[in-house]
């Protein structure tokens, strides 16, 4: 049962609250000291990842240090290519990379077992729920479709996802394929979190904002809206983030068309579009990542103007990407309490 204390999953009901609840994109990260050193101990990342004792260590880390509204999984998006045997590895200083799909790999890909593959996270889960202070919202997570197939594809990230966007075009019905298999992995994966004891699930599009609007449609909304369908058919009660980095103003039908409960929103998304998005629903966002790097005035003048201009609605404060390795922790500091004190 939901607390209802739960700051977040108000918001996400649609109500506002002053000052909003706040979390932050990769709150658990290489900016924090303390997790420098858990990730030392922990091995290769993957390792961090399938480990409950790493993993519930480097996700309550945020919490005891900010007393954030939500502690988010700490996992990552590829270990859904990784239970589908695709050899992911991570190597210092060149990100994460596999072996490259083609498209009689892609017709030979096998959804069962992915869910049983992944069940150390399923632990973490259970152990975080236990863990954290009641009134913390537990956030779950996935990649979306059109975001870990460009990985699957290319072997590696790369600046436009090129070799994804060729492919679509080259070979469109086992792209097609592709991405509904990892609709219905991804909605399958979820609803294991949500019954390991999430309270709520985001879904990251990353990589939405290199697509033209018709491959959005196709791409980013379709799958997304399968997967979203699915969890809701068999968990009614879930609430559901969908964050499609870049997306500007195709944003505009993307909640209804996708059933998410909200959107999330990056730094690029202007506020007075913003504020229009919210009269439909739960926003969530959108500080540039940089200003919390720069701190001081830069950093204030960002935090009010999202307060200013979305704090009359529902909204769950963050960043409009992921927090930066070079972040100071002072900085977060001072961002937790300036929103924390603010009054419209």
């Amino acid at each position: 049962m939901t607390d209802e204390r739960r700051k977040i999953m108000r918001v996400l009901s649609g109500e506002t609250l002053t000052p909003p609840p706040l979390w932050l994109m990769r709150q658990a990260g290489r900016y924090l000291p303390e997790y420098r050193e858990t990730r030392a101990k922990a091995g290769s990342f993957l390792d961090l990842c399938y480990s409950p004792d790493h993993a519930v260590e480097v996700t309550l880390q945020p919490i005891r240090r900010y007393g954030f509204d939500a502690a988010i999984l700490f996992s990552d998006i590829l270990v859904i290519p990784d239970a589908l045997k695709r050899n992911v590895r991570y190597t210092e200083g060149h990100g994460p990379e596999m072996d490259p799909i083609d498209e009689a790999n892609i017709l030979a890909l096998k959804a069962e077992g992915v869910v049983a593959y992944l069940e150390p996270v399923m632990e973490t889960v259970r152990r975080l729920r236990r863990d954290l202070p009641q009134e913390t919202t537990l956030l779950g997570f996935c990649g979306a479709p059109w975001t870990v197939a460009t990985y699957m594809i290319a072997g590696h990230g790369t600046p436009d996802q090129a070799p994804a966007r060729l492919f679509a075009y080259r070979y469109p019905k086992a792209f097609e394929h592709l991405l509904m298999l990892l609709a219905d992995i991804s909605a399958d994966y979820l609803v294991a979190q949500i019954d390991a004891g999430a309270d709520a699930v985001q879904i990251f599009d990353s990589w939405a904002g290199v697509l033209g609007e018709k491959e959005f449609e196709a791409f980013a909304i379709r799958p997304v809206a399968k997967m979203i369908a699915s969890i809701k058919a068999r968990r009614p009660q879930a609430k559901i983030i969908a964050f499609a980095k870049g997306a500007g103003y195709l944003l505009k039908t993307y909640r209804q068309k996708t059933g998410a409960d909200a959107i999330g929103l990056d730094w690029s998304v202007p506020l007075a579009f913003a504020r229009e998005l919210q009269k439909d629903g739960p926003v969530q966002g959108n500080l540039d990542p940089m200003r919390v790097v720069a701190g001081g005035k830069a950093l204030d003048d960002g935090i009010d103007d999202i307060l200013q201009q979305l704090g009359n609605g529902p909204l769950i404060f963050n960043l409009g990407h992921g927090i930066t390795p070079q972040a100071d922790p002072a900085n977060v500091t001072a961002l937790v309490e300036r929103v924390r004190g603010w009054r419209n």
